[in-house]
């Protein structure tokens, strides 16, 4: 039997059990004692044991056989979970994904796993409690001499961040730094080294890790990946003038050589380093959207996928399909217009028929392309528990809005700068257990993750109870890195001040971290999320928190919309943002600081004036005894828009306006409408704001 032909599904299937099997173990971690949760993981190792072993992947089956073996004592009640079983259970899961992930880059699926299966069948035997210490220290010399003979390999998190970097015009490096042999003081040296590259740029990644460095765990060299902002040979006169310093080597690095690197940690991964590193998988999974492009909406059923109820789709013929009917739907407009003029019965009821059936189908186009967040989403609570085990805090993930229908093209992109905003919300912004019980906060920090619609756009927040932005650290900052002038920071407000951490190169960190830093990874997240047509915005007080708001845009899409007039020219305004169309008299307008206002539902809001807003050539309001007014929503702001005349309702195709029409304040994007003329489209969102 030719298997190839059953390996996309093997693949798809594959991954939408490692996803159950990640949220269920989750589950049990905080409820151990409920049996029901047992079974749904052990149905889906089961599933994918029996899946594995017919495809020929036989390491992947015969991990997954002691994995269940040891979920067989525990849903029989022969054994009690504990830290080191969760741990181990969750190493070998991330076994699995290296391994199906190398089956995806057309490896065999092979790894040397057998640490983690003596861990596995010591627990079965039960001298996981006596000798739990010895096979965790053997399991961790077998890594950190993996780690050597690897060193310097990065993690998809770490490679992505690079190439991002790379990509927005930063320098990247791969320095190699050796001591001489009468060294005393390696970690004082290290220290200084690291000092260095952080004032003229950010460290990605260093090998030994920071932690043995400073405990001096290191013969006389080590590596490090760092985005500098100055030239190779300033930044190795820079390392040379610190004493002891044998010899420094600094190599440039561009995307071949860096994609290079990552094929070569991929493939490691496949081995054991991957396999043992449970926080380094996890990242690497939850930075690595190119698997969840390949899955439709899984629909699951106590964890496991309901079989034959899916096709998947290319994009590109969603696009076509999308543009195909968006051409069909401005002739149905034009096909109205002319029945309403004719006047013709059987004509009229043709196209009344036709315009129904259109809707329908309009309907299953939209959610054709539509896809929950659910599917980035789903992704950052293990990477969450891994980081928070590995900086020593006890934090809470809370998703809302995970159901929230985005564009299926934005959600593939929107993966790595939530990754960045997580972790610097983890690292940075939530204390430690001793710093918040000494604020008077409970122990257990908070991170909420929300989306949810707003007119034509979808905002996710990330929001942490942590310490907050120093505001006054930030411009100090700011001005000795030359990005604000000093006459100009007397300016700035909090907001504007705490908007500075988006600077390219900017960076507070005092602390060296592998996890995160507030520098060159927020300058990637801005760089990502306008490349997408959105905006991101931080709000934060000192010592209560911070949130970042990330706008998008439904970059195509079929919306309904109220059409209007301003003289000769014709704009729309989405439906979704309108509270209430009204009259009101020239008289009633209030002027508060220079400021056009009106009273509506007991309450002042602002007017505004669309015709000085976009210097309307033949219409002006002030001319007019009462006015037409839109009053639209965002949140909990409203607003009154002042009009020449309502149209009336339609459906319209937003479009963008390419490349040459970009960031123009107030408008969204452009329609065609049935007459062949172009309306633009208002962004509510834009005029409140």
């Amino acid at each position: 039997m030719d298997m190839n032909a059953y390996l996309s599904m093997f693949i798809d299937e594959s991954n939408d059990h490692l996803q159950a099997l990640n949220d269920n173990l989750m589950r049990l971690e905080s409820a151990p004692d409920d049996i029901s949760i047992v079974q749904d993981i052990f149905r889906s190792a089961h599933t994918l044991k029996g899946m594995s072993a017919t495809m020929g992947f036989e390491d992947l089956a015969s991990l997954t056989h002691e994995m269940e073996n040891v979920l067989d004592l525990v849903r029989n009640d022969k054994l009690k979970m504990d830290s080191f079983i969760f741990d181990t259970l969750f190493q070998g899961l991330d076994a699995l994904e290296s391994m199906v992930e190398d089956v995806i880059q057309g490896g065999t699926g092979k790894a040397d796993v057998s640490a983690i299966v003596a861990n596995l069948v010591s627990i079965v035997k039960g001298e996981h409690k006596n000798g739990g210490a010895a096979a965790s220290s053997a399991s961790a010399g077998e890594s950190s001499s993996v780690s050597d003979a690897g060193g310097g390999m990065l993690d998809q998190y770490q490679s992505s961040v690079l190439k991002q970097s790379i990509e927005s015009g930063h320098q990247v490096f791969y320095i190699k730094v050796t001591l001489t042999e009468s060294c005393v003081l390696k970690a004082a040296r290290s220290y200084m080294v690291f000092d260095v590259l952080e004032n003229t740029g950010e460290i990605v990644k260093s090998e030994p890790p920071v932690e043995d460095l400073e405990q001096e765990k290191f013969d006389r060299s080590f590596t490090v990946f760092t985005i500098s902002s100055i030239k190779p040979e300033e930044l190795v006169a820079k390392i040379n003038s610190i004493s002891e310093i044998e010899s420094v080597e600094v190599l440039p690095l561009d995307e071949e050589s860096l994609a290079t690197l990552s094929s070569s940690s991929s493939s490691g991964a496949g081995k054991q380093a991957a396999a043992e590193t449970a926080a380094a998988s996890a990242t690497a999974e939850a930075s690595n959207p190119a698997a969840e492009a390949k899955k439709a909406a899984p629909a699951k059923t106590n964890g496991a996928p309901v079989a034959n109820r899916t096709i998947r789709v290319d994009i590109d013929r969603l696009d076509s399909l999308m543009n195909l009917f968006s051409e069909m739907l401005i002739d149905r407009v034009r096909l109205e217009q002319l029945a309403s003029e004719i006047k013709r019965q059987d004509l009229i009821e043709t196209v009344e028929h036709m315009a129904r059936v259109s809707s329908d189908l309009q309907n299953i186009v939209l959610k054709l392309r539509m896809v929950p967040v659910d599917t980035v989403f789903n992704r950052f609570p293990r990477m969450v528990r891994d980081l928070a085990k590995s900086l020593d805090k006890k934090i809470d993930l809370i998703i809302t809005g995970a159901e929230t229908e985005l564009d299926r093209t934005v959600i593939d992109e929107i993966g790595d700068p939530l990754v960045h905003l997580l972790r610097n919300s983890v690292d940075h912004g939530i204390e430690t257990v001793s710093e918040r019980i000494a604020a008077g906060k409970p122990e257990t920090g908070t991170v909420s993750l929300r989306a949810f619609h707003s007119g034509n756009h979808v905002f996710i927040e990330v929001e942490e109870d942590g310490r907050g932005i120093n505001s006054a650290k930030v411009l100090e900052k700011a001005i000795s890195k030359g990005i604000v002038k000093q006459e100009d920071a007397g300016k700035l407000t909090t907001d504007e001040i705490n908007m500075l951490i988006f600077a390219p190169g900017f960076s507070t960190a005092e602390v060296i971290s592998d996890i995160s830093g507030r520098g060159v990874g927020l300058d990637v997240v801005r760089t990502k999320i306008t490349s997408l047509g959105g905006n991101v915005t931080v709000t934060s007080v000192e010592g209560k928190g911070t949130k970042f708001s990330v706008q998008l845009p439904l970059t195509l899409s079929i919306i309904s919309a109220m059409l209007i007039k301003l003289g000769d020219e014709k704009f729309a305004i989405p439906l979704s943002s309108i509270v209430e169309t009204a009259i009101i008299q020239h008289s009633s307008i209030l002027h508060v600081h220079g400021n056009s206002m009106i009273k509506f539902r007991d309450a002042v809001i602002p007017l505004i004036s669309l015709s000085k807003l976009f210097d309307s050539p033949n219409y002006s309001e002030d001319l007019e005894d009462e006015h037409e007014v839109i009053v639209i929503q965002k949140g909990d702001k409203w607003a009154a828009i002042v009009i020449d005349e309502f149209i009336g309702q339609s459906e319209i195709v937003l479009k963008s306006l390419g490349k040459y029409l970009t960031n123009i304040s107030g408008i969204s994007g452009a329609t065609i409408l049935g007459d062949g003329q172009v309306a633009l489209i208002i962004d509510p969102n834009a005029l409140i704001k």
